[in-house]
């Protein structure tokens, strides 16, 4: 077929992994998005690529993901499916040629379609997933840790006094915060120790289109892996706030909302668990957003800010963010307390 355009479609610029997104359109008026996978050179950082099937990051897990028909089985009748694409790889890399789903997408979902995802969710979650040498261990630990972070700005009281966190973070965050990095390997591992299930582990709503039929499609399978049983759904709920998808006056109702219906999910799949240790695994994986504080702090002079790749109202957005971060931190608390019970 023979190309008239692309468009470059938002996505993290940083991901060594990634080169490009965009959508194709062809001359019969077709469309598709192709993503342009790459092999990790000596780039470092915190979005370095690997070339271990383990790592969060290895680099030609979306390869995998969308030659595997098991995983498309297993999503059949959860609700969610898994995008048709054609895969090729070459020396450099690989692309991934998907379906270009028309729909809703999760940036402007109501709390009704944010409920049928978490429900969605659980279904998929409470099936047993077959092994794969390339699905991600240990992400929620490696992810968290492996970022350059100005952790002495938590001390330091002129960071805390620039206008803009003065004026718009509640007061009682940094005391929050502080206890949750006191505690931080304490929660990893408790996060840890809890029951497992194959998780998507990018679960956002920028991953996710729900078409006109209902079907959700998730896109973005790069870190897919083992986690807790929930972790996806802590992960979905602090996200829609931090890049200003869902407003923070609302992430009690979008918390709880998202929390039930993936346990009737659960439920609905035949999952015979506790749903204690479901609500554990989602509070304490707040613990992974432990660098985003510092780093934020020392981001707070600077002239401009993004949400998500796109300059934004930097008063709101860190409004916004703070409340989240409070949010979290008493998440943690209470995980703390349950696991002490």
């Amino acid at each position: 077929m023979t190309e008239v355009g692309t468009t470059t479609l938002r996505h993290n610029p940083l991901n060594a992994v990634t080169a490009t997104v965009e959508r194709v359109t062809y001359a019969d008026g077709r469309t598709a998005v192709r993503k342009e996978l790459k092999k990790p050179t000596e780039t470092e950082g915190p979005w370095a690529a690997s070339t271990d099937p383990r790592h969060w990051n290895y680099w030609r897990r979306e390869l995998e993901v969308y030659r595997d028909d098991e995983l498309r089985a297993q999503l059949a009748g959860t609700g969610l499916i898994l995008p048709a694409a054609q895969v090729d790889e070459g020396p450099d890399g690989g692309v991934l040629l998907m379906d270009d789903i028309d729909g809703t997408p999760g940036t402007h979902f109501s709390l009704a379609e944010h409920a049928a995802l978490a429900r969605a969710c659980g279904r998929w979650q409470a099936r047993p997933a077959p092994e794969r040498p390339w699905t991600s261990t240990g992400f929620l630990r490696d992810y968290s840790t492996t970022r350059a972070v100005p952790w002495d700005l938590m001390t330091d009281d002129a960071a805390w006094q620039q206008p803009l966190i003065r004026e718009t973070w509640p007061v009682e965050l940094r005391e929050a915060w502080t206890g949750l990095l006191i505690h931080r390997d304490t929660l990893l591992a408790l996060v840890a120790s809890l029951p497992r299930a194959r998780c998507h582990l990018d679960f956002w709503v920028s991953n996710v289109i729900q078409r006109p039929t209902g079907e959700l499609a998730l896109f973005d399978w790069a870190f897919v892996g083992d986690g807790a049983l929930g972790e996806d759904i802590g992960n979905y709920i602090p996200d829609a706030v931090f890049d200003l998808f869902w407003p923070v006056e609302r992430l009690p109702e979008l918390a709880d909302t998202c929390i039930a219906n993936y346990l009737d999910g659960l439920k609905e799949a035949g999952w015979q668990g506790n749903p204690d240790d479901v609500y554990l695994a989602v509070l304490a994986s707040g613990v992974k957003y432990a660098w985003l504080l510092p780093l934020l702090l020392g981001q707070a002079s600077q002239p401009t800010h993004n949400a998500y790749h796109r300059q934004v109202d930097s008063r709101h957005l860190f409004h916004q963010r703070g409340q989240a971060l409070l949010f979290l931190a008493n998440w943690c608390a209470e995980a703390l307390s349950r696991a002490r019970r």
